[in-house]
């Protein structure tokens, strides 16, 4: 299915079934009331850590960047990176920063997130988008000692984000 077919699938699909699929309301710090649904995806990837001395001195993994494929129905239609940055094969694209966070499911979960778009690029899909939510979280954290300054280690993560814009 083409991107063009798969946006309207999803937006009608979002309607019948409520915010971001969701069975319960989000919590309160990671939601966007007023906001309607532009594009849900599902996110498999890695958050990679580097290995730095922390203001104690002691080494510590440092989140340094995301990076992960953006899927819709099996099938990629986008990357997710460092910026926090989203790009869609439509050649639309968009940067943020958090707003608000909440624990995910598990201790080995990364948090969910709520991000303000601080930036858009191209035109298509993600054009009008304000908020970004990273939901459902699976894995990401890196736990354990590092042992030498520099060093890189990353964790498998997968999450669902969702592109919301205002009205």
């Amino acid at each position: 299915m083409s991107i063009k077919l798969a946006v309207p699938c999803l937006m009608l699909l979002a309607a019948l079934i409520g915010p971001a699929g969701a069975a319960e309301p989000l919590p309160a710090a990671i939601a966007a009331p007023g906001e309607s649904l532009v594009l849900s995806v599902h996110a498999e990837g890695a958050q990679v850590y580097e290995c730095k001395a922390a203001s104690d001195g002691k080494l510590a993994w440092v989140f340094r960047e995301p990076i992960a494929t953006l899927l819709s129905e099996g099938k990629t239609v986008g990357r997710h990176y460092a910026g926090p940055n989203w790009e869609l094969t439509d050649g639309s694209a968009v940067t943020a920063k958090a707003a608000g966070n909440a624990p995910g499911a598990t201790a080995a979960d990364i948090p969910w997130l709520k991000l303000e778009v601080t930036a858009r690029r191209g035109s298509g899909t993600l054009m009008p988008v304000t908020t970004v939510q990273r939901i459902n979280t699976h894995g990401g954290k890196l736990d354990g000692a590092c042992d030498k300054a520099g060093e890189f280690r990353s964790a498998p993560y997968s999450a669902d984000y969702v592109f919301l814009k205002k009205g």
